[in-house]
């Protein structure tokens, strides 16, 4: 099992990837989004937020606003490192139930292509 910290590199390391990403296939594949990531086997929830100027860091603070994410991810630990490493497929990992996603079918096929 990955630490909490662990897990915050990992996410680190996901908005390091999303800053990489060309302004063409940012403008083509995202739309304003928050995202909330819950590891399940250590019960901590990270937030964050998808934007055309990429991907805000994560905080374990929820938005403000109170209002839930428009992107769910349920993860456990190992899972999230070895996915953000790519070590992990993305659609094996949601095939085979080690990722659970609540958001919309086109978020989701948003989020195939970006990450």
């Amino acid at each position: 099992m990955a630490s909490v910290e662990e897990c915050r590199a990992a996410l680190a390391k996901l908005v390091a990837h999303f800053d990489e990403i060309g302004e063409e296939d940012r403008a083509k594949h995202v739309v304003e989004r928050t995202v909330s990531c819950r590891v399940s086997d250590l019960d901590v929830s990270f937030y964050g937020r998808l934007h055309h100027g990429g991907l805000d860091p994560f905080t374990e603070q929820p938005p403000p606003d109170g209002k839930a994410a428009d992107v769910k991810l349920t993860i456990a630990s190992d899972d999230l490192v070895a996915l953000v490493d790519g070590e992990l497929d993305l659609a094996r990992a949601l095939l085979g139930g080690r990722v659970k996603v609540d958001a919309s079918f086109s978020d989701l096929m948003r989020l195939r292509r970006l990450i």
